[in-house]
């Protein structure tokens, strides 16, 4: 959907994009967004990089420090070519030069390995530009390994979990023209676990329904016993 809901984490992301942007000379210019998977960390990352035209990369399990290079590189508008080192060069050249944040999603695939960590360590020293890293819960943990680099960390932001405010302002996006009562999206919070996926996807199935019933608001107690997707596989009868 080309709407995007202004929930609680994508104002986290937007306060910490502008310190590190408007950061004091001599601090770090490190970011790190780190949260549960369906936290919502990539929807709101990606949106904030939209409006201040931040460069956006979303890492894969399989990439060589030369992929992830490369995908850099397409996301400015550059051919890659040349060796790794000369691709490195050219990615903080741009970084310096046009002075845009970098974003890396999914950045728990570069600690699999020392060399893909150092490169992007090299990526922030070779440009001083401002870097957003995107991970898993886990993710300040693991990045202890590398003192170096996780001591150039400015500002560490815990993605939080979808609140009441959070489910009211999806529901316009995900369920248009259907109210859905504060009880029921209550419910839809309470059996989320946290994550604005799970919400998401529960609206979407009661707009569904609202369609099929001609409802034009929808209550806990009309909507009864259907399912609410919890992300656990249903139970099969007995």
């Amino acid at each position: 959907m080309s709407q995007i809901a202004r929930i609680h984490n994508l104002s986290l992301v937007q306060i910490a994009t502008e310190r590190l942007l408007g950061r004091t000379s001599g601090l770090p210019g490190i970011g790190a967004l780190y949260g549960p998977a369906g936290y919502g960390k990539t929807t709101a990352a990606n949106a904030i990089a939209n409006e201040n035209r931040s460069y956006f990369v979303q890492m894969r399990s399989a990439w060589s420090r030369k992929t992830l290079l490369e995908k850099i590189l397409l996301e400015m508008s550059i051919r890659p070519v040349g060796t790794i080192s000369q691709m490195l060069d050219t990615v903080c050249a741009q970084l310096a030069t046009s002075n845009r944040m970098l974003m890396i999603d999914e950045f728990d695939h570069c600690l699999r390995s020392d060399s893909l960590v150092e490169l992007v360590r090299d990526i922030y020293e070779g440009s001083q530009a401002t870097l957003l890293l995107l991970g898993e819960e886990l993710l300040p943990q693991k990045l202890k390994k590398w003192e170096r680099f996780h001591s150039r960390i400015l500002s560490w932001i815990p993605a939080q979990p979808i609140s009441l405010r959070d489910a009211e302002a999806l529901a316009p996006i995900y369920c248009p023209g259907v109210h859905v009562g504060t009880d029921l999206l209550e419910q839809l919070v309470r059996v989320s676990g946290g994550s604005v996926r799970r919400v998401s996807v529960n609206l979407a199935d009661i707009y569904d329904a609202a369609s099929v019933e001609g409802w034009e608001s929808v209550t806990r107690a009309q909507w009864s016993d259907r399912q609410i997707y919890t992300g656990e596989a249903p139970r099969r009868a007995a």
